[in-house]
């Protein structure tokens, strides 16, 4: 297929751009394959340049005729980072060749068409971002202990398709155990490593065990566990669903571990269904904008409304039970595994939240993008899939904002932790906009093994070569930044939850974080020079108590 079968038209003078926070424009309006892009002929006015892949939905609105003669209209392009643009276009014609074209463009799925693929990148590549986070080198610590290896054993993806080439298991379980305990677990995810916390205990993950209702076992999958259990204690497997859920998989070839089977073992469950249902997920996420962006409701309903979408009590739910998978780890020194149905959305999210909990590393600039690169990437989160569609779009198939939820969660910490993260919020904005669309293939295609056959580690650039530039990494330094080795344990009570101003209520309303930031810089340099100044006055201090007892003949100074 080629684009300029899709473009109708790829030109048009006159159009007037309408924009929340602006003036309106009026300029030109150029359509190649991949942009949009609305430049006006005054100074000071820049151009806009919005990727088709980031149009979630194109709403039309023709003008009253005039004596029988049409009159053009606007074109409303909501946008997937949630941006609202107005064009209006003098005559229908245009109007329709334009909507039909834009139409055409946003809806093209095939990845290998997509702008990463034909984006070059201006300045050198310091870093490849794609080999920046290996398993190898993220696991260097666990992997000199002696208790742990890497797993080859899914090298040709055939064992799980979902995971990466490379994984962490235990070393006393070879690649034929892992391999057979593949055959039990959902879509062959196996019980990996996902978390080693420096007390010994460790956190794994896999997919729901087949059990069925015939009551399968599997006695490789047994023995993969129970290798990581010290003697005379129990491990702990948490099964992120209800017990209606549960069953219902069971039915269907699913289902939970046995408490026979599995004795070296406690077997909990803890709801996250409105997690992994990704229908459920979608329109909470759908409905949380649209709250946001209704400006003729009163705070009495706009509350009511917010949280009545479900979107605050995921947020909660996903912190409370990262935070109580967290104490088996920290303060009991119990080894942890999550699944849920598939193992690609909520276990994901889970183990995630963990690590930063634990994990001061997880906290730093380049400690995120690592987990991000471990647990949804290299994990097999299908993001091509689940970011398909935004909050103004129609739900699509798999669709669902699971990595939008967890960078909201990872907020909700800045929020109530602001000096213990290296990262500030415009980083995980940043995270946001780029996994829905960006010049950038790291959040491309459903796995590890697609975006290899497609060519993506090859034929485009990593954000993370992007952000990690020392021009851009900049930007992102939170000021307040201490950095801490202790662990957080976030508040999930409901009045400890804020919503996401600086993202969603961006485009409504003008947002001053960078300036209030700003200020905290100022302060924070004010009291190192203060800091300075008091240790120094200290100092001369003590040399003089030194030169006064001196002269009368004691030498006893306390310093």
């Amino acid at each position: 297929m080629e684009f300029i079968e899709l473009i109708l038209i790829n030109k048009l003078d006159g159009v007037i751009l309408k924009y929340p926070h602006h003036d309106n424009v009026d300029g030109t309006v150029c359509i190649t394959g991949h942009h949009l892009i609305l430049s006006s002929r005054k100074e000071g006015v820049r151009e806009l340049w919005l990727l088709h892949k980031n149009i979630d939905s194109i709403e039309k609105k023709e003008n009253k005729p005039v004596n029988g003669v049409a009159q053009g209209g606007s074109l409303f392009l909501k946008c997937k980072d949630l941006r609202i643009f107005q064009l209006d276009i003098a005559t229908t014609t245009e109007l329709n060749l334009v909507t039909q074209t834009l139409e055409n463009l946003s809806s093209v799925q095939d990845p290998s068409l997509f702008y990463p693929f034909f984006y070059r990148h201006m300045h050198p590549i310091v870093e490849n971002g794609y080999t920046l986070y290996s398993i190898e080198g993220e696991f260097t610590k666990v992997l000199a202990t002696e208790e742990w290896r890497v797993s080859r054993v899914n090298q040709n993806y055939t064992v799980c398709p979902a995971y990466t080439k490379s994984v962490v298991v235990p070393k006393c379980i070879d690649d034929d155990t892992l391999a057979a305990a593949a055959s039990f677990r959902q879509g062959g995810r196996f019980p990996v490593l996902s978390y080693r916390h420096n007390n010994g205990a460790v956190l794994l993950r896999a997919g729901q065990p087949l059990y069925g209702p015939k009551h399968r076992r599997c006695r490789p999958d047994e023995a993969i566990l129970n290798s990581v259990v010290n003697v005379g204690m129990k491990g702990i497997i948490y099964d992120l669903r209800s017990s209606n859920a549960i069953s219902q998989q069971q039915n269907k070839g699913g289902g939970s571990e046995s408490a026979a089977n599995y004795s070296q073992w406690k077997i909990y469950n803890r709801s996250m269904d409105d997690v992994d249902n990704q229908q459920q997920l979608f329109e909470s996420f759908s409905k949380l904008i649209e709250a946001c962006v209704d400006r003729d409701i009163s705070s009495d309903k706009w509350i009511s409304k917010l949280e009545s979408c479900g979107w605050p009590e995921s947020v909660r739910n996903s912190l409370h039970t990262a935070c109580i998978i967290a104490q088996h780890i920290h303060q009991k020194a119990e080894p942890v595994l999550i699944h849920g149905t598939r193992g690609e959305d909520a276990t994901l999210l889970v183990c995630s939240l963990v690590q930063i909990i634990l994990n001061p590393d997880c906290r730093t600039i380049r400690g995120l993008q690592a987990l991000i690169e471990r647990e949804w990437l290299q994990a097999g989160h299908p993001f091509g899939s689940r970011l398909r569609s935004g909050a103004y779009g129609q739900a699509s198939a798999r669709a669902a904002p699971t990595f939008p939820l967890f960078l909201d969660c990872v907020r909700q910490f800045l929020e109530q932790f602001p000096c213990s993260f290296e990262y500030r919020q415009s980083f995980l904005i940043t995270l946001f906009e780029h996994a829905y669309a960006s010049q950038f293939g790291t959040f491309l295609c459903d796995s590890d093994q697609e975006r290899e056959s497609r060519g993506v580690y090859d034929q485009t650039t990593s954000i993370w070569s992007w952000l990690n530039q020392p021009e851009e990494l900049t930007m992102y330094i939170n000021p307040l930044y201490e950095p801490t080795p202790n662990v957080i344990w976030p508040s999930v009570a409901p009045m400890s939850f804020v919503i996401w101003e600086e993202l969603y209520l961006r485009w409504l309303i003008q947002q001053r974080t960078e300036d209030r930031e700003e200020q905290y810089r100022a302060i924070r340099t004010r009291e190192q020079q203060l800091r300075s100044q008091a240790q120094q006055m200290r100092r001369e201090l003590y040399e003089l108590a030194q030169q006064y007892y001196a002269a009368n003949g004691n030498t006893t100074v306390s310093n």
